[in-house]
């Protein structure tokens, strides 16, 4: 064969070679850069909207629905003092604070305010029998375990958890309510601490130093939360 014939060959199996590997047009090639752009954006957004966007400090805390009955507590447990335990009587008893029944509601309104139209609802439960569909506000994931008889008995104070409820026109969350947060005090209660006497007092104070005041009462009662995830967690 003539040498001219081999070099014919070669040049012709590198023409061959050249066009299978740019199988698409080479503008595309930039899709390859695009494309892990993208993936890593998506993956910085996704972070950004789980932890930012979804956390309960941004999406629970100021979370204040409208009631189908405008209930004051600014006036009923701020203006008139009515203690907490009056209508959320299982409080200290019992894992959840009760919503309280029509009938503790008619206690006071069967002559009070009897021909308000906000009360319309109330009555009208009361003469049916019919539960007024309240709308629950501190609402934990269904599962997470929480003992309110157990904080309110080691003398942890609404106020802790709930904050000036005795302020509000409408009961809004202030607290994250998450495990971090709930893990804080558990590690170190006795900021929280109180004497059990005055759990339910918005108003109060301690007389002594609060530091030494919560050490001495964990003392007292044998104060040791628990930071087992079964504690929570069952």
């Amino acid at each position: 064969m003539a040498p001219h014939d081999n070099d014919f060959d070669k040049d012709a199996g590198s023409g061959s070679a050249s066009q299978e590997k740019f199988v698409f047009p080479r503008w595309t090639n930039w899709l390859r850069e695009a494309s892990a752009v993208a993936a890593l954006g998506g993956l910085v957004y996704a972070v950004v909207l789980v932890t930012g966007v979804f956390s309960p400090e941004n999406s629970a805390i100021g979370y204040a629905p409208e009631q189908p009955v405008p209930y004051s507590h600014a006036l009923h447990a701020g203006v008139m003092g009515i203690d907490c335990r009056y209508c959320h009587t299982s409080v200290e008893t019992a894992a959840k604070a009760n919503i309280p029944p029509t009938a503790t509601c008619m206690n006071c309104h069967k002559t009070v305010r009897t021909e308000s139209p906000k009360l319309e609802l109330v009555r009208r439960s009361a003469e049916t029998g019919e539960a007024i569909p309240w709308i629950k506000v501190h609402d934990l994931p269904d599962f997470v375990y929480f003992n309110h008889a157990g904080h309110i008995q080691s003398g942890v104070g609404c106020v802790s958890c709930h904050g000036r409820v005795d302020r509000m026109e409408v009961v809004e969350q202030v607290k994250p309510l998450t495990m971090g947060w709930c893990l804080e005090c558990h590690r170190d209660p006795e900021p929280n601490l109180r004497p059990r006497e005055f759990v339910t007092d918005m108003e109060w104070v301690p007389a002594e130093d609060p530091v030494e005041l919560g050490k001495r009462l964990r003392a007292e009662h044998g104060i040791a939360p628990s930071t087992d995830c079964t504690t929570c967690h069952r």
